[in-house]
């Protein structure tokens, strides 16, 4: 049997969990169940302990029943007094003695008892009683119904765990405190205006962006404060709030879908009134039926009297049970109908934190519905301070806050340290890949030449940058970063290359127009050339030192910012990710370009614009659908290029006129459909590199030796059988590339080759190796690429040669 101390440890923990959506006027409703309850028992006490009817017999028979009329024994002392005429008549008759034993009074009291006493007088106790707990049912239903139960205990869990954890005290002590210093530095700035005007006008607070947790603002001087104690937080707490801003926004979504908790609330306050309106009206009718003296008809043969009297022992007490009762259950009505006024008259389906807005200074604590603005206003009847505490972690301010501590204990200066590498541009470069924000460690790190952010969230760069004074790279790649005033003063002074990479254009940072010390600007992502349609690309004319300008998007037209930094733009690379360039006129803008790289914009010929460049020095049109290129021969206005690549393009042939690039140096047309070269293209005498690779090649022009400052060439993936003599006449050649073709030797005139380091010639049919090769000085067993057979069947000599080369890495 379970033990009645559990179910009193069950409904007071019960209370205690609840009690935070139980407002005052359903706490008072408790305790005048309470009331009501303890009527019913002690009622029913008395039905169990105590004789419930005492009936004495008349000796009068049925000729001349109405000689005693039972009602006058009610008032018997009053009858007496007065002289009524049966009063003697009454005492002879209840006077004399009869022959009735115990068992037929006992039996002759439980007949009339359950024949004559009306069975309101009989049942009230059991009534209250039954009446009470429907009462208590009603009053708790929607804490134990399916539909709600579930919500209700999410919500009351965490909002304890809420109103509990350290996070919120710290919270709202940060904020009251940088309240504070905000009252006093506007009390200094009012007396320093009195004094000395400020020149620079606005000042900080022109610029409209969050504070960092880590940083605070002084008016006087832009420069980080250190941290308070306030915002040292224990790593086990920590990651317990970030653990509860999860859950808060889970169940924020899960709550205020519907209104299910409303209408519970609303359908059981409804069954009360009706309960009370029912149990008022019929107890109000029917408690005059509890009367003291009954008159009760028994059958004769019995007893031998057919008329007794009988006094109903607990009618008195009865009675004044039934009206206390009936008070309480009309205070209980009362509250119920100021329930109904209290869900109708006012807006319950929304919540408003402008006052927690007014008294913590969290600005951005959004306003709920539905269901959980319900249960707020619940929540406000028992204690308006949970939903203050509760509302720091609706708050995404809160939550940034919270995240930079926890990043700051968890990525230290050290581990930063530990991972700085060198990049491409030989910069000591820190990496942070998907991170939940940017820590403050990384301001220590003062060694720090590149910052390389990627997929970090919430990034905001706070005045602590100051301190990186070596900083010169900056990339956010699918990281939208946010500035606060110092910060960005700092990088418009510091700052010489960055690099963006989003998903929208809206992802572009206003600030990065900002940036006049800029050298270099790296874009990858989607872009609109209609400013009007998107202002992504807004005006570059700020930007008057950038030099680079590399563009990875989807343009159709070259965009018209461009023009703006014109005359200093050195150069422009266009990753077109196979979208059509159709317009390229503002090229012609460009006139100090000296690199051009339009990658993947699927051109049928060489813009025109490029032929009106007259600085420029290098062009690139990889990935591109060129098919021939005879307007090549007005690159001759381009008087200063010397290198052209045309590489993966479908070239099938080379025009003759482009012997008129007397300046090009190098020249990239791999990987096209070239079946035979022009001899015309070897009186580029300047030429040094040149790579006609992957092509369809079956032959090489003798006037290749013409080529006399040639130092590197490829013909690999080509089907040449042979070579001729005059490529061995180029001296200057150090790097030669021709595997994966058809060669059946190769001449001992390589021996020629006297600056030979690099020899590729693997994947021919070669036989065997000219033993010339040893004559190659430079030429080591490590820069020479061809099959160990024929490696092997070189003389001992040459391979030792070959080994003790200076390249040889062995």
């Amino acid at each position: 049997m379970i033990p009645v101390g559990e179910f009193r440890n069950l409904g007071s923990e019960l209370n205690a969990k609840y009690r935070v959506l139980k407002p005052w006027w359903d706490v008072f409703s408790e305790y005048l169940c309470l009331a009501m309850l303890m009527i019913g028992v002690f009622g029913c006490t008395l039905q169990l302990t105590q004789d419930k009817i005492a009936c004495l017999p008349s000796p009068f028979t049925s000729p001349t029943p109405d000689a005693i009329d039972c009602s006058y024994i009610r008032n018997y002392g009053e009858n007496e007094s007065q002289g009524h005429p049966s009063t003697p008549v009454i005492k002879e008759v209840f006077g004399r003695k009869n022959n009735l034993d115990i068992h037929q009074y006992v039996f002759v009291n439980h007949y009339c008892y359950e024949r004559f006493v009306h069975w309101y007088a009989k049942y009230f106790p059991y009534l209250v009683v039954i009446h009470t707990m429907i009462f208590m049912i009603t009053s708790s239903f929607w804490f134990k119904f399916p539909g709600t139960s579930s919500k209700i205990d999410i919500f009351v869990t965490i909002l304890g765990k809420c109103f509990d954890s350290p996070w919120t005290t710290r919270a709202l002590s940060e904020v009251s405190e940088e309240r504070g210093e905000e009252k006093l530095g506007s009390w200094r700035r009012k007396t320093m205006s009195k004094e000395s005007p400020d020149p620079q006008g606005e000042g900080e607070e022109a610029v409209g962006l969050l504070r960092s947790s880590s940083v605070k603002s002084n008016p006087e001087k832009a420069v980080p404060e250190p941290q308070s104690a306030l915002t040292v937080l224990d790593k086990k707490e920590g990651e317990q709030a970030k653990a509860l801003f999860e859950k808060v926004k889970k169940l924020r979504t899960h709550i205020e879908e519907g209104d299910i908790l409303y209408l519970m609330y609303v359908l059981q306050t409804c069954i009360k009134v009706f309960k009370f309106i029912l149990i008022v009206i019929y107890t109000a009718a029917l408690v005059l039926n509890i009367q003291i003296v009954i008159r009760c008809l028994v059958p004769p043969e019995l007893t031998g009297f057919d008329i007794y009297c009988c006094n109903h022992n607990k009618a008195h007490l009865f009675s004044k049970l039934a009206y206390c009762y009936i008070c309480f259950v009309g205070v209980f009505g009362i509250l119920c109908i100021y329930t109904l006024y209290w869900l109708f008259h006012r807006p319950l389906k929304v919540y408003s934190f402008e006052h927690v807005r007014l008294e913590t200074g969290i600005n951005d604590i959004p306003d709920v519905k539905n269901d959980f603005a319900f249960l707020l206003h619940l929540v406000d009847q028992y204690d308006a301070l949970y939903s203050k505490r509760f509302a720091v972690f609706l708050s995404e301010v809160s939550e940034s806050r919270l995240h930079q501590l926890n990043l700051n204990h968890e990525w230290t200066a050290k581990k930063l340290r530990a991972r700085l590498a060198k990049n491409a541009n030989n910069n000591l470069e820190l990496h942070l890949l998907m991170l939940p924000g940017l820590p403050d460690t990384v301001y220590d790190i003062t060694e720090m030449q590149s910052l390389k952010l990627e997929q970090v969230k919430s990034v905001t760069i706070s005045p602590s940058v100051v301190k990186l004074d070596a900083l010169q790279e900056l990339s956010l790649i699918y990281c939208p970063a946010r500035l606060q005033l110092s910060a960005l003063n700092h990088l418009k002074e510091n700052l010489r290359v960055l690099r963006l990479s989003f998903q929208t254009p809206e992802e572009i940072p206003a600030w990065m127009y900002s940036l006049n010390r800029l050298e270099e600007l790296h874009l990858n992502g989607p872009l609109v050339n209609d400013v009007s349609r998107n202002p992504a690309l807004e005006s570059f004319r700020q930007l008057s030192t950038l030099r680079i300008l590399v563009i990875r998007s989807n343009l159709t037209k070259i965009p018209t910012s461009v023009a703006d930094v014109a005359y200093h733009l050195q150069r422009l690379t266009i990753y077109n990710e196979g979208v059509k360039l159709q317009a390229s006129s503002s090229l012609k803008k460009l006139t100090n370009l000296a690199s051009l790289e339009l990658v993947a914009c699927e051109l049928e010929r060489i813009p025109s614009a490029v032929f009106s460049l007259n600085n420029l020095q290098e062009l690139d049109l990889k990935e591109n659908k060129l098919t021939t290129v005879e307007e090549i021969l007005s690159l001759q206005h381009c008087e200063r290029l010397t290198t052209l690549r045309l590489w993966y393009n479908k070239i099938s042939y080379i025009p003759d006129h482009i012997s008129k690039l007397h300046t090009l140096e190098v020249l990239d047309i791999s990987w096209n459909k070239l079946r035979k070269l022009p001899a015309r293209l070897f009186y580029c005498t300047k030429l040094r590199h040149l790579d006609v690779s992957h092509n369809q090649l079956t032959s090489l022009p003798p006037e290749v030796g013409i080529l006399q400052s040639l130092q590197f060439f490829s013909a690999a993936f080509n089907s040449l059988e042979v070579l001729p003599d005059e490529l061995f006449s180029c001296k200057r050649l150090k790097s030669l590339a021709l595997g994966n073709n058809r060669l059946v030797g190769l001449s001992s005139r390589v021996a020629n080759l006297a600056q030979l380091s690099h020899l590729e010639l693997k994947g021919n049919r070669l036989d065997s190796l000219p033993k010339e090769l040893g004559d190659c000085p430079l030429l080591s067993q490590s820069g020479l690429i061809v099959e160990d057979s024929l490696l092997d069947q070189l003389p001992p000599d040459v391979r030792s040669s070959l080994r003790k080369a200076p390249g040889n890495s062995s």
